[in-house]
């Protein structure tokens, strides 16, 4: 193994994250045309619905009986960021924020103290197929935040900068940066009370996409951060000293350059996470991060007590009909994407 990198991981669907970062799924489905449920058009036989997680033909319901997703379920004591590049996810929450985003939109939501939130998947197209492709990170919260109040935020694709470039022979370099920044050029603020709002935390999530050929390093950072870099769609790389394929994670050095050239045919695409440790206890159980056991056993409690505040959706799988992407927030307040 090289100097650079640690250690690498084949991915599949979920990633092997360093602290701060708790988590990440990927999800990528080649799901069918829709039906007028927004669910699929297709036979649902030999799935085992509700915990469908096998990728039979290309794509899973996941916990999904009607819609493919995640119906209503608890979070406390850590963020999830969503970062959809393809397709369209319908978010409804216990604040009563809902949203339907993708097609390059982030949501990052601060579970804090508690609250419940369905994610599930809306097939719109009933006369083509709805690819989906789907990540979402867990970002702890240190002690001092676990319990601060939820925060719902949606950054849409076009409010989202991307830094471009070109290498000496011209082969195109582009990075969307959802969080942190490369040579001047920054992500929208994080939430208040998240650890990516902490300039010293050093949080980083860029989908970095090279072009066939292109040549881009990796910059070195300080010392004693956790910086993964997760090749997840290509052909080949060369990257310090070695060909790796894609289907990739790599646990790299924060404070050495990482070259890196793509020697596939096909653009050579990256999730990046980068974050200085929290460097707490972590007690974590299913839905909840705490600090000890005794806060995960109060989770469970304040959860049975109230629900996080209850249910005040029709469906534990809410879909939000044929509408274009919006966000309704908290307090009533509605945007949608220029």
């Amino acid at each position: 193994m090289s100097n650079v990198i640690i250690s690498t991981q084949v991915l599949g669907l979920h990633w092997e994250t360093s602290d701060p970062f708790l988590f990440c799924a990927f999800h990528n489905d080649r799901f069918p045309k829709g039906n007028e449920q927004l669910g699929p058009d297709a036979s649902l036989a030999g799935r085992p619905i509700g915990q469908d997680f096998q990728l039979k033909d290309g794509w899973r319901m996941y916990h999904g009986e009607r819609v493919a997703g995640f119906p209503a379920h608890p979070h406390r004591g850590f963020e999830t960021i969503s970062i959809v590049p393809v397709g369209l996810v319908d978010h409804a929450d216990s604040m009563g924020a809902a949203g339907r985003y993708g097609n390059g939109d982030v949501q990052w939501l601060t579970t804090g103290r508690g609250v419940q939130h369905s994610e599930m998947f809306p097939l719109v197209h009933q006369d083509k197929e709805n690819p989906l492709l789907f990540f979402q990170i867990w970002l702890n919260l240190p002690a001092a935040s676990k319990m601060v109040k939820p925060h719902f935020a949606m950054f849409w694709d076009q409010d989202i900068p991307v830094y471009e470039s070109k290498d000496e022979d011209g082969n195109e370099i582009r990075i969307k940066i959802v969080a942190g920044e490369i040579d001047g050029v920054k992500a929208p603020a994080p939430p208040p009370d998240s650890w990516a709002s902490r300039p010293e935390s050093r949080v980083a999530m860029w989908l970095i996409d090279l072009a066939p050929g292109a040549s881009w390093t990796l910059p070195a950072d300080e010392a004693g951060l956790n910086r993964r870099l997760y090749f997840y769609s290509g052909n080949s790389i060369k990257a310090d000293g070695q060909t790796i394929a894609a289907e990739t994670g790599m646990h790299l050095q924060s404070d050495q350059d990482f070259p890196i050239t793509n020697t596939g045919a096909s653009p050579a695409r990256f999730l990046f996470l980068q974050g200085r440790p929290i460097g707490e206890p972590v007690a974590h159980y299913g839905p909840f991060v705490m600090n000890t056991r005794e806060e995960l056993q109060q989770a469970f409690s304040d959860y049975q007590r109230d629900q996080y505040g209850g249910w005040p959706w029709e469906r534990h799988d809410q879909v939000h009909g044929r509408r274009s992407r919006f966000a309704v927030h908290e307090d009533g307040h509605e945007e949608e994407p220029a």
